[in-house]
């Protein structure tokens, strides 16, 4: 009724699969954004199951005249799993609201009151986002481990993260004030198709540690915006922490080449290149009717 030119499925699942067969039936071109890493979740909560969230997967964006992946690991698994017409398009930070002006001297003194290095995870408490890994991070000296969000492993990492700071979910300008007051930004799951937080942190000006796995490893200059670490690996996250901890010349570099590699991805640009995907395909589909 509305003249649709194009239908646009987010994370097309349930409710996606209607959407493209609506896109199907009035013969408009569809673009899918491929969003979650299903394989990775079937894999830690099943043990198995991977296959089967492969076959769902390909089914779905296979009928899409384009996916949308946010990173190159995920336009990489998709392609390997036999997804067709995948294209690449990462997500856009508000280095408006995340900004290291933000940091809060009050606020750290509240969180290390004997001036501990904060190192942060902000995110879900879930399996798959593998928190457990910065234990070694809270057994060394002067460090303070603070845990931002909540979620269904919340009371057994209470239990794993002796002396870690559980401060819930936060959110607007009282998460960005978080970030800004962080030394290290500490990511530890190994299947995010892209890692927001990660960027959050960089738009914060705090140098990252995250695993060198999916999204990160676009988002992460090693060496430079921070430190990739081996998966799964607690010994690796904690001697990262250490080598950053000793070192606050190199965070002071790291966290603000972070600030400027993440400057020009604000959600305009990234908005500006959807758009640029959704021309093509409409030119594509105009193309072939002629």
């Amino acid at each position: 009724a509305h003249g649709a030119e194009l239908v646009h499925l987010a994370s097309p699942f349930i409710l996606g699969v209607r959407g493209m067969a609506a896109a199907s039936r009035l013969r408009i071109p569809a673009v899918a954004v491929y969003q979650t890493d299903l394989a990775g979740y079937a894999r830690t909560y099943m043990g198995a199951g991977e296959a089967t969230a492969w076959r769902r997967i390909r089914s779905v964006h296979g009928a899409a005249d384009r996916t949308l992946a946010p990173s190159s690991a995920a336009v990489h698994d998709l392609e390997v799993h036999g997804v067709p017409r995948v294209r690449l398009w990462p997500r856009g930070v508000d280095t408006v609201r995340f900004r290291p002006d933000l940091r809060d001297e009050a606020l750290r003194r509240e969180l290390a009151p004997n001036g501990e290095l904060i190192v942060g995870y902000v995110g879900r408490l879930a399996p798959e986002k593998q928190v457990d890994l910065l234990a070694g991070a809270c057994a060394l000296d002067g460090v303070r481990v603070v845990i931002v969000g909540d979620g269904p492993s919340e009371p057994g990492l209470r239990e794993a993260l002796p002396g870690a700071v559980f401060l819930g979910r936060r959110t607007g300008a009282e998460l960005a004030r978080i970030f800004a007051s962080l030394d290290i930004f500490a990511h530890t799951g190994p299947y995010e198709t892209f890692c927001q937080t990660v960027q959050e942190a960089m738009a914060s000006g705090v140098p990252v540690i995250a695993p060198a796995a999916g999204g990160p490893l676009d988002l992460v200059a090693h060496s430079r915006t921070g430190l990739l670490v081996a998966p799964g690996d607690p010994a690796a996250v904690r001697d990262a922490v250490w080598s950053l901890a000793a070192d606050p010349l190199r965070r002071l570099a790291y966290g603000a080449a972070g600030r400027s590699a993440v400057e020009g991805r604000t959600w305009a640009a990234v908005g500006d290149q959807l758009v640029g995907h959704y021309e093509e395909v409409l030119d594509a589909r105009t193309a072939v009717a002629a």
